[in-house]
Parts: structure tokens; C-alpha cells; sequence
């Protein structure tokens, strides 16, 4: 049975996944605040270091049928995200959330690495969801990542 999302899911996604990065920064010991910034969604000062990251959060909500699908992201969003971190002295890191198969996964580069992985074309830069891509994030030491399993229950 296929689920209608409500007509504010969109919203509410991103708003979900700035909030879980957000979270668990926070709970590494990261500084870390939301920003209303075109171009980042929160600055985070890492607790080893006097590195701050302007974030940009990209999340998605897969439907049955569509899992796998990369996150495809604007260069236009990279110029964003790197002029913004200008402004405010950080480093500009990229934020995926991505719900799917009973899993929800947050991967976590700088824009300068992720560029290297995953270098794309003139417009966008394709965050590959293919399992065999997942796996080489997972050996990528420069890629921060995890998994938060779902499990049945009551729910509608």
C-alpha cells in the first residue's frame, strides 16, 4: 500500500534533517547552531579542533520504487554554500539525509572532498545512493556517516 505524503512533507523533511544533523553534532560535542543563511543551513565548530563547517543540508524522503535515487545537488548550491562560508570564516561541508528501506542515513563531507568523490557535471554534482556507492562511503575515512534503523509498529 503506497502512503500520500501530506502536501507540506517537502518542508517538513528538510526541516527534519537540519534538526537530526543539528542533533547529532550536538551530541558529539559539536558548537553547533541552525543559521537562516542562503547557502548553509548551520555553522558547527568541531570539539577537536578550531575548524567551524557551514553546513548545507540535503534530505530526502524516498517513496517505495524510488530508493536509490541520488541526491542531486546544484553547483549553483555548491557557489552558495562556499560564498556564505566566506562570509562567516568556515568551511563548507554538505549534510545528506536521505529515508529509505526502513533506514535513515546522514552522511557528512566537506564540499572540497565530496567534489573529489563525486565530481559530476557542469550543473550538478550527483550524491549516488547505489548500494555499491553507499559501501565506498563507508571505507571513505573523509565521509562521517550513519545508519538509524526503523522498525515496525503501530503506526498509520
Amino acid at each position: 500500500m503506497r502512503i500520500q505524503k501530506s502536501s507540506r512533507h517537502r518542508k517538513i523533511t528538510g526541516d527534519f534533517g537540519e534538526s537530526l544533523v543539528l542533533y547529532l553534532l550536538s551530541k558529539t560535542g559539536f558548537e553547533c547552531a541552525r543559521v537562516d543563511h542562503t547557502g548553509i543551513d548551520l555553522i558547527a565548530r568541531r570539539p577537536d579542533s578550531r575548524e567551524v563547517m557551514g553546513i548545507s543540508v540535503k534530505s530526502r524522503c524516498r517513496s517505495e520504487g524510488t530508493e536509490g535515487t541520488s541526491i542531486n545537488i546544484n553547483k549553483d548550491d555548491i557557489k552558495k554554500a562556499k560564498k556564505a562560508c566566506t562570509a562567516f570564516g568556515c568551511k563548507p561541508y554538505f549534510a545528506m539525509v536521505v529515508d529509505e528501506r526502513g533506514l535513515i542515513r546522514v552522511f557528512l563531507i566537506s564540499v572540497k572532498n565530496m567534489l573529489k568523490l563525486r565530481p559530476g557535471g557542469i550543473k550538478v554534482a550527483a550524491w549516488s545512493m547505489s548500494d555499491r556507492e553507499i559501501q565506498r562511503y563507508r571505507d571513505n575515512r573523509k565521509v562521517k556517516w550513519l545508519e538509524l534503523g526503523m522498525h515496525e509498529g503501530r503506526w498509520w
